[in-house]
């Protein structure tokens, strides 16, 4: 695909962290890109190094969805090539802890957000024969995450509705247009900084803690090329898939991830934190 083939890109959650990342990536590599986010002063701030496209969005507004899905594709030549679900929420901490707002919360941005804005581009690429709709999922949408259950629901509901979804494209013999899911490992951005002594965000320190440039750089690839699940680091990809198959062992295993957890935690503080790994008097 040439670069003016490509047409426009939407990211949502843009304003900072992986989305502004993942919207940087796609620039640099010839996109248009409109970067969204419900804070529209910083989304602003973040799109001006990149030509300066943004408008505020909220996920779970399907109207809004439907006119930033239209806007893009009316932007010059080549409509609506990219739409990156990106914007997400995380709470951590048992089941049990969460009440009935951050519950519906979670899966309303996390699931229920990633399914609006889906539809909403699935809309313009249908019809203009072309696109490709890209989830940003993580490795807690391969397998339960302990500490991170409601997340991980939510995250699973996504991979569900991504694959079913592609399917049923394929099923009606649309075959222009294409799904993805991507599925990190734990990436240091705001939504990790302050997790460094939370016990119910173990599960995103057990692994390889990614950059968000790192997960942009594998965004950008798997736009050029759609493939419907892609796990980063592949390795943890298959590991969790085998922890997934195996309940049993998953459950038997809970302190060793419970230790790789606190373990992850404690290298990362003294990363960042200067007088982290000071004796302390």
């Amino acid at each position: 695909m040439t670069i003016s083939a490509r047409g426009a890109a939407v990211v949502t959650g843009a304003a900072g962290g992986l989305g502004r990342a993942i919207a940087a990536a796609l620039h640099a590599d010839g996109w248009r890109v409109l970067l969204t986010d419900v804070d529209a002063a910083a989304v602003a701030a973040a799109a001006a190094p990149l030509g300066g496209w943004s408008r505020p969005l909220d996920v779970r507004d399907e109207t809004a969805c439907a006119e930033v899905a239209a806007e893009a594709a009316g932007d010059g030549a080549g409509g609506l090539g990219l739409w990156v679900n990106n914007a997400g929420i995380l709470a951590t901490g048992p089941s049990w802890t969460h009440d009935a707002a951050t519950r519906r919360r979670l899966v309303e941005v996390n699931a229920l957000g990633a399914m609006t804005g889906t539809l909403a581009a699935l809309a313009v690429m249908r019809a203009q024969g072309h696109g490709h709709v890209l989830n940003v999922v993580s490795l807690a949408g391969l397998v339960a995450a302990p500490g991170e259950t409601v997340y991980a629901a939510s995250k699973h509901a996504l991979l569900a509705f991504s694959l079913g979804t592609l399917a049923d494209l394929r099923m009606a013999g649309v075959r222009g247009v294409h799904v993805s899911c991507l599925c990190p490992d734990g990436i240091w951005t705001p939504m990790l900084h302050d997790k460094l002594d939370d016990p119910g965000a173990l599960a995103s320190f057990t692994g390889t803690l990614l950059t968000p440039e790192r997960v942009a750089a594998r965004a950008v690839r798997l736009a050029r090329r759609p493939r419907p699940v892609v796990s980063l680091p592949r390795w943890r990809g298959a590991q969790v898939r085998l922890l997934d198959a195996f309940p049993r062992l998953a459950l038997a295993l809970t302190p060793v991830v419970r230790a790789a957890g606190r373990a992850g935690q404690r290298r990362q503080a003294r990363r960042t934190r200067p007088d982290a790994s000071r004796p302390r008097l």
